[in-house]
């Protein structure tokens, strides 16, 4: 996993709340890169799991919630890195639609060896989009918080239903519907 995860996890953290909190989770996860991140740095998925676990159990939000919500906060993050990707997309489901055909595709230009979970999409109507999500990480509650954090990017909000079809597939069916 790329450290530009880990880097704007514990930058979340520290804006949410504070330093002293960023410590005590790196201290409880005690990850074996020691909590040293570089954006542009591998480490494995399971520090990352570990830091969230950590965080949970410091301020009793359960592990799902922390990753939907890193999950919109990292969407941000990332689209601010690379307007390019978003660039001539007007619609929130035609951005997710273009997830594996776009922009996987240049993650692994820039990063070969990158592990991404996989997406197939099927175009509902113009308001609803099935995805399919596949990754032997199991971090559907992060792709649910990076999903809400598109619909927001374009101004929209959205219901999503999950079901869990087992062996790291998770089908996601987002609805959109009006900013009240």
């Amino acid at each position: 996993m790329k450290g530009v995860i880990f880097t704007t996890f514990l930058e979340m953290v520290e804006n949410k709340w504070d330093y002293d909190l960023v410590d005590r989770v790196v201290e409880k996860a005690n990850p074996p890169s020691g909590g040293s991140y570089t954006a542009v740095g591998t480490y494995d998925h399971s520090e990352a799991v570990s830091l969230v676990v950590a965080l949970s159990e410091e301020t009793s939000i359960p592990v799902g919630d922390l990753l939907k919500a890193f999950g919109e906060h990292l969407f941000g993050i990332l689209i601010n890195a690379h307007p390019q990707f978003e660039a001539g997309v007007e619609h929130p489901l035609d951005f997710l639609q273009g997830v594996e055909r776009y922009i996987h595709v240049e993650v692994r230009k820039l990063y070969p060896d990158a592990e991404l979970p996989r997406f197939d999409c099927e175009r509902l109507s113009n308001d609803e989009l099935l995805m399919l999500y596949s990754s032997v990480r199991h971090l559907e509650d992060l792709c649910e918080g990076l999903i809400r954090g598109c619909v927001k990017r374009f101004a929209r909000d959205c219901t999503i239903e999950r079901e869990t079809l087992g062996d790291g597939r998770e089908q996601f069916t987002i609805c959109l519907t009006a900013i009240e």
